[in-house]
């Protein structure tokens, strides 16, 4: 198990075809040449073409540094955040390369069925009447007791899940076909079915017991459970996303199929549930077998389906605000970021630059040039490189800042997007400099803001406080008047400080109160159902996310993740180990991708559903040590794993299938897609770091967690992409740490502050550039996290274990309605009914003086 257990970079082949900065974005060792049979050759790396010239001194340690921290020069990512790729990408991500026999023997168990039930005809020449006929057909063969008919039949079903290729001339039609079908199959009952032999699966201990014995478990020992798993996953895919030209039945089909996955009717349980138990099953040890790939992808789009996806959860959250009294939200924060430009220099920094361009003559300012690195003043953006010097002096200054700055050293963050170098000052582009003027976000302020600044103003003018007290502003200046004014026109209440204001009034007054109305909503019922076994389900999350990380060693106690994706023969020639080291890869990125993108989700919904219910699943994020995995996954050549080819295009699902296959060369493994960036793995890291972001916002227990790990130069490496989304959760993370970061610090990288102050939501009165907070003092960090932990056992003690609650239940002291109750007497009560009168009432005497002591 070797290779199981390694990190799964693609083989060290590939790895010198692709030059430096790739073997970081891959990780650790390669499954192909360590899993090669006995007496086959090793494949020995391959020479790397040598350069006519070696460069020299300065050029050679600068090339160096180049190829040891990737392209720093990243050009603007053309990256459209959302919910989830392309619906044609993201049925690929559900298939291996090593899976890609399967399809025509899909194809082959489908064709051999169909001819003998419908002689002469092809799938696309049936009328609707014939197919739903057909696959009743198919069902009916799901019964039989042969578990290898079974299968073929399954197969069968999935080859029209598939889109039946076969019948098909093009990408296009096999997507068509596939979305029809899959509509179809629901329709007749296929996902019921289907889960029915899903559990029939998941408890085969056979299975189990026959896994556990095998050194080495590939592809062969999953069958069964991938191909039901991927009938689910492209029902619901394909039921999922939505389309203009959809009829109306479609749509209707489509609101069944979420209601039956969001509220159980059959069982006891939500369908993700079901998917959460198989994770821990895996993790357990108990179950090696599972695909988790495909478990994990099919969980991430049943919650994006039931519980809806980012446009969803706004249109829920201002429906939610209007319910409550609320005022409207300011913003939408991803349309926001959209009209956000990567990198761009704060504008008043480029203002100053070109009046000093302007007040200094030429020769002054090739002088200048020639002078060795300097501190300016914080404001000059162009402090460490200046597009106006001459290429003699540009040369030296890099250098110089190579060898100052090293690998912790700061990051041209903000300079990077208007510099052009070796173009002259005069002929700098006049559309680069011109930038909207105003703040992306509108200010907000709490109300814990407005009473601090009325506590301190208080001290200062009056000298006594008045509490919580936000009205009365006796015996304060002017300006205070005006400043508490500003302050409560930008206050923000959101639905969380109302969602806690009353759950401290439920706690108060239990009695009074009554009980709480609680919306039956899809969050609700999934959290009802996670609940006694949630620390397992995040903690298991995290595990496979560790073991996927392209920064994790190989471990001989870590789990295999990999089973899904190995084939029963091993790679014997370069070639094989080569594809098998890219499909390693990209099976790593897409587990990354779906992990990432769940957790996301649970996090913001249970955030609006309530807010408790969020920090819940929070602190076990905390306790499982998330903050530490997520800085440990970042803390790579974070360039090379967005930019990494672990693709091989003409293998992709549905290609492949309607296209004749080219015959693969080492060239073209390595020359992967033409794509600027790889879209799975920048969406991973936009997701983990708004999840880093959420586990932390408010909490100073966990942003010196931050802080105690060394975030700061983890993060700042970060910004090196020159995406606006991911730029800016870098910067909200750089930006709460920075008042424990001390003065020298902030100091010594005021671009990045700057960088701060151009693109993260002002707050009025925060103090975090200068570290005068009063959240900046010292905290009994423990006991935060332990009065937090309180509040959500408190939450969860009240909602759902009514059954524990019985010194509130109601008691009725009416004696004609106690009296008047019918009671259920067992059958015999009548035969020895006067013999316990006799017993119990007549032969004990009555004693009136205890009675009277009584009273």
């Amino acid at each position: 198990m070797g290779v199981a257990g390694r990190g799964g970079a693609r083989p060290h082949v590939l790895a010198a075809a692709a030059g430096p900065g790739m073997e970081a974005a891959g990780g650790g060792g390669a499954p192909g040449p360590g899993r090669a049979r006995p007496g086959q050759p090793q494949p020995q790396p391959q020479a790397q073409p040598q350069p006519q010239a070696q460069p020299k001194g300065r050029e050679l340690f600068r090339s160096q540094r180049k190829e040891s921290e990737g392209s720093v020069d990243c050009p603007n990512l053309e990256f459209e955040y959302g919910d989830a790729d392309g619906h044609g990408a993201e049925l690929a991500e559900l298939y291996s390369y090593t899976e890609e026999p399967e399809l025509s023997h899909n194809r082959r168990c489908f064709e051999e069925d169909f001819h003998t039930q419908v002689p002469d005809r092809r799938w696309l020449e049936l009328d609707r009447a014939q197919q739903k006929a057909y696959v009743m057909h198919l069902l009916d063969g799901l019964e039989v007791v042969n578990r290898d008919k079974r299968l073929r039949v399954a197969r069968a079903i999935l080859y029209l899940a598939q889109g039946v290729f076969g019948d098909c001339d093009n990408e296009g039609d096999v997507l068509h076909w596939s979305r029809h079908n899959s509509f179809l199959l629901y329709q007749l009952g296929t996902f019921s079915a289907f889960l029915e032999l899903l559990n029939m699966e998941i408890e085969n201990s056979q299975a189990c017991s026959s896994a556990l014995r095998k050194p080495a478990i590939s592809l062969a020992d999953s069958t069964e459970l991938r191909v039901l798993l991927s009938v689910m996953y492209l029902m619901v895919e394909n039921i999922r996303v939505e389309q203009e030209t959809d009829p109306p039945e479609w749509k209707s089909c489509r609101e069944t199929f979420r209601m039956e996955l969001s509220f159980p009717v059959h069982t006891e349980e939500p369908f993700a549930l079901l998917l959460f138990t198989m994770v821990t099953k895996f993790c357990s040890g108990h179950a090696p077998h599972f695909p988790m790939k495909k478990v994990l992808l099919l969980l991430w789009k049943v919650l994006l389906f039931t519980l809806g996806g980012f446009e969803a959860l706004q249109a829920m959250k201002v429906r939610r605000r209007e319910e409550l009294g609320l005022p409207p939200l300011p913003e939408d924060s991803i349309q926001v970021v959209r009209g956000m430009r990567a990198a761009s220099p704060p504008t008043c920094a480029i203002e100053l630059v070109e009046q000093q361009q302007q007040q200094q003559p030429q020769p002054k300012r090739s002088h200048r040039s020639r002078r060795p690195l300097m501190k300016q003043d914080s404001l000059d953006i162009y402090n460490e490189r200046d597009p106006f010097k001459s290429d003699e002096g540009g040369v030296d200054e890099e250098e110089n800042d190579d060898v100052d700055g090293g690998m912790e050293g700061e990051l041209e963050l903000v300079e990077r997007d208007a510099l052009i170098p070796a173009l002259p000052a005069q002929r700098l582009p006049i559309e680069r400099v011109s930038f909207p003027k105003g703040l992306p976000w509108a200010p907000k302020v709490r109300q814990k803001d407005i009473e601090h600044f009325l506590e301190a103003s208080r001290n200062k003018f009056i000298g006594f406080t008045l509490g919580q007290d936000t009205e009365t502003l006796i015996g304060l200046p002017r300006p205070i008047h005006e400043s508490v004014k500003t302050l409560k026109q930008h206050k923000y209440v959101s639905i969380s400080d109302v969602q806690i204001k009353n759950e401290e009034e439920l706690e108060k007054c239990p009695m009074s109160l009554g009980e709480e109305e609680v919306q039956e909503t899809p969050c609700e019922v999934l959290y009802r159902a996670m609940l006694y076994n949630l620390p397992q389900y995040m903690i298991a999350l995290l595990k496979i996310l560790l073991a996927a990380a392209p920064t994790s060693k190989a471990k001989t106690d870590s789990i295999n993740i990999l089973a899904d994706v190995l084939p029963e023969e091993m790679p014997i020639t370069v070639l094989q180990s080569m594809k098998l080291g890219i499909d390693v890869n990209r099976h790593k990125e897409i587990i990354v991708k779906s992990i990432s993108a769940l957790l996301l989700l649970l996090l913001k919904h249970f955030k609006l559903n309530h807010i408790y219910q969020f920090e819940y699943v929070s602190q076990h994020l905390v306790f499982a040590n998330c903050i530490p995995l997520i800085l440990k996954f970042f803390n790579q050549n974070i360039m090379s794993y967005i930019a990494a080819k672990n693709s091989i295009s003409v293998l992709d699902y549905p290609h492949c299938t309607v296209c004749d296959l080219p015959e693969l060369t080492a060239e073209s493994l390595e020359a992967g897609d033409n794509n600027q960036f790889c879209w799975r793995n920048l969406f991973s890291c936009i997701n983990l770091l708004r999840i880093l972001n959420k586990l932390t916002k408010w909490k100073h227990s966990r942003t010196m967690m931050l802080v105690v790990f060394k975030s700061a130069p983890i993060l700042k490496r970060a910004l090196k992409v020159k995406q606006a989304m991911m730029q800016l959760y870098v910067l909200k993370l750089l930006k709460i740490q920075t008042k424990y970061l001390g003065r020298q610090w902030r100091k010594s990288n005021m671009k990045t502050m700057s960088a701060i102050y151009q693109k993260v939501r002002h707050r009025m009165n925060d103090d975090w550039a200068y570290g005068n907070d009063i959240d900046a003092r010292p905290w009994d960090f423990q006991a935060e996290e332990c009065t937090l932990r309180a509040n959500i056992e408190a939450f969860n003690s009240r909602r759902y274990d009514k059954a524990q609650d019985s010194e509130f239940a109601p008691v009725d002291n009416c004696l004609q309605s106690v009296l008047g109750q019918r009671l259920e007497l067992p059958e015999d009560f009548h035969y020895s009914y006067e013999l316990w009168l006799e017993r119990e009432v007549f032969s004990q005497p009555i004693r009136w003086e205890e009675l009277l002591h009584c009273q």
